[in-house]
């Protein structure tokens, strides 16, 4: 996963590209296992489609999209300026089939 910035991300958003961001804490247990099931997830997508930000370096996103918890996973369809939230992280099954009804239509 490659870490973005606000500025990429919202760019992203304007130009209609569908992306995930993968949004953890450096020293959350939950988000390192949740890493990991994203990892073999973007194995499975299309090259481009996830990417990372750490939630301490995005305070105002944090309060635009209301990101109640980490670790989360936020899907934007390329069709709206408000994402989709994945909270729960319970198998690399369910990630991947979340990410591909939102991103891959």
């Amino acid at each position: 996963m490659k870490p973005i910035t606000s500025k990429m991300l919202m760019r992203g958003v304007w130009e209609g590209m569908p992306q995930a961001v993968f949004i953890y804490t450096p020293l959350c247990g939950t988000c390192a296992a949740a890493r990991r099931m994203l990892e073999v997830v973007e194995h499975m997508l299309p090259e481009g489609i996830l990417s990372e930000m750490n939630i301490h370096d995005i305070p105002e996103l944090v309060q635009q999209f209301q990101i109640s918890s980490v670790p989360a996973v936020m899907l934007f369809d390329g069709q709206q300026d408000v994402p989709k939230m994945v909270y729960r992280m319970s198998s690399v099954e369910h990630l991947l089939s979340e990410i591909r009804k939102a991103v891959l239509k």
